[in-house]
Formats: structure tokens, sequence, C-alpha cells
């Protein structure tokens, strides 16, 4: 693997869990500096946000409070797909809930830094084993 695809992927992993702490949750300027202009998520719930929904919505959401429930990541990795494309797994609790997400985050050309492109969060049935 090439130190650029290292990097590459370091920063994509830096970049996810800082979208996970309430100092950036919190911050609608902090978060779209991480969130591509055509970012896209599909929700546990099934809806599909865009970038100004999310924008408009992550203040208030779960994890964006210092002093309410956090995210607790685990097993978070990656994988360069392609030079600028990188694919970030990981496993997150907050309160009760357990979740498995998938990242995909990219790098243009023209600057800017490496940007959350694509989210998807599934919840994890209670009582489900942790994937290792």
């Amino acid at each position: 693997m090439s130190e650029e695809t290292t990097d590459g992927v370091a920063e994509a992993i830096a970049g996810e869990l800082e979208l996970l702490s309430p100092r950036v949750r919190s911050d609608r300027e902090a978060a779209g500096r991480l969130l591509d202009p055509e970012f896209v998520e599909v929700g546990a719930s099934g809806r599909r946000w865009d970038r100004e929904a999310m924008l408009s919505e992550l203040a208030g959401a779960p994890g964006a409070s210092e002093d309410g429930p956090r995210y607790r990541p685990s097993g978070m990795s990656g994988t360069a797909l392609a030079p600028g494309i990188v694919h970030v797994t990981y496993e997150v609790v907050l309160g009760e809930r357990r979740s498995r997400h998938s990242s995909v985050w990219r790098r243009r050309d023209g600057g800017g830094g490496w940007r959350l492109y694509y989210h998807q969060g599934t919840v994890v049935p209670p009582g489900t084993a942790e994937t290792p």
C-alpha cells in the first residue's frame, strides 16, 4: 500500500471520528467541511438525506450534545478502493442502540481534503453477536 493510500485511509477514519464528536455534530460549519457537496445518507429508518437536510438536522440529532449520550465507535477500519476513494466500516453504540456503518470518503481534485460522500447505517437487533 502506498503512503498516499495509507494517508487517505487515515484521513477518512479521522474525518469519520470527527463527525461522531459532539463538537462537530453541533457545529454546522465544521460538519459542512467534512460533507461532500454531493453527500447522501441512507439512515437506519430508510430515510434518504442529502447534504443540506443533514446539516439542518445534525445539531439536534442524538450524539450532538456534550452532556448527552455519545457515540462509542469500535472496529473502525478503512480500505482504499481507488485513488481518492476510501471505504470505512465500523460499529457504534449510542445509549442502548448498536448500529453498523459503511461510509465512502472521497478526495476531489482542487482541494477541500477528504469528504464524506456516502453513508449508510443499519441498526443491529438486540442480542445479535458483535462482529470481530
